[in-house]
């Protein structure tokens, strides 16, 4: 976590969001108080969820399992690591 101004941060905004989006936490003060807290967005984790599907013991209800094959399989058709609202 780094402690920046404001006028460093608009010295340098393009560095500074390489820097959040490589995982680093920006605080941001003016005059002396903290105004802002720059933090990189959660990624999606689609392997995660691959992994849980594939590791899944389903209880004993054949609906639910049939539910959660049909989801395993379907999600193998997509890109789980991206934006989907992104155009």
């Amino acid at each position: 976590m780094r402690i920046m101004t404001a006028t460093e941060v608009a010295r340098g905004f393009s560095h500074i969001f390489d820097e959040v989006e490589h995982g680093e936490t920006i605080i941001v003060t003016r005059g002396g108080e903290r105004i802002l807290r720059m933090v990189p967005e959660p990624r999606a984790n689609g392997a995660a969820l691959l992994t849980l599907l594939d590791d899944w013991d389903p209880v004993d209800d054949p609906e639910f399992e049939a539910n959660v094959t049909a989801i395993r399989e379907e999600s193998r058709n997509f890109n789980l690591d991206s934006d989907p609202w992104a155009d």
